[in-house]
């Protein structure tokens, strides 16, 4: 029987790297149901059929246990959990700042869209944002040009914002604060979250998909090694004989 090599996919996870339904690929695990009982060890693949027929996962939370400790649970609610947690401890963390845009009367299109996005990170990071209109020379004659393109800012930012106050005049510059609101991004970010995790747990899939088709292949060629030495047996026993 021909000789089988150590795979990378044989390899212990990476760190953080969660093996999920198929992506599970030991014999044997033991099993925690999603109130926390104990179910015992069984074989993996009972383990999963228990999974899929309440509708949820199986995720392996300790791979260095003998054998390892996997729990049914919904796979995508545990990563949105671990993201909202992530969230709120960096919000909690923060300190408030006050960041500032500055802007051009004539801004075009693309350093526009460069800015918002600049504002959109500063707000969702908890900032406040001040935008800024600087006129220069006879440009101070269209005030209402920086009042227009201060009203576009307030639309592209009124999903996460809300202006502190209405704009004003401060010599040559129109300015308007901005604050982030608070509710609306946390809706956002769960949204991300669960897409994020709703990407997880497809790309885990996708990985247990290709490592069972690699692990087919190397049967493949194993059975074409075991067939190569029967050959070879074969002619040798043919010349045997004749000897």
């Amino acid at each position: 029987m021909g000789f089988r090599r150590r795979r990378w996919r044989d390899m212990a996870p990476e760190k953080d790297k969660v093996r999920v339904n198929r992506a599970i690929r030991v014999p044997e695990v033991r099993v925690v149901n999603e109130d926390g009982q104990q179910l015992g060890v069984m074989p993996t693949d009972a383990a999963r059929d228990i999974a899929a027929r309440i509708g949820l996962d199986l995720v392996e939370i300790s791979p260095n246990g003998n054998p390892p400790v996997c729990k049914i649970m919904d796979y995508g609610r545990y990563k949105y959990e671990i993201k909202k947690k992530a969230a709120t401890q960096k919000r909690s963390q923060h300190q408030s700042q006050l960041k500032e845009i500055k802007l051009r009367p004539q801004i075009d299109g693309h350093d526009l869209d460069f800015k918002m996005k600049a504002a959109e990170r500063f707000l969702i990071d908890g900032d406040k944002v001040k935008a800024t209109v600087t006129f220069r020379g006879r440009e101070i004659a269209h005030v209402q040009v920086g009042h227009d393109l201060l009203e576009r800012v307030v639309k592209r930012l009124a999903e996460i914002a809300k202006p502190e106050s209405r704009a004003a005049m401060e010599g040559r510059m129109l300015s308007m604060i901005l604050a982030p609101d608070r509710a609306a991004i946390k809706k956002i970010e769960a949204r991300r979250a669960a897409e994020a995790a709703k990407q997880a747990r497809a790309e885990a899939e996708t990985g247990a998909a290709e490592a069972h088709e690699e692990e087919i292949d190397e049967e493949d060629v194993d059975d074409a090694d075991v067939d190569e030495v029967d050959e070879d047996e074969g002619e040798e026993g043919d010349a045997q004989g004749q000897d």
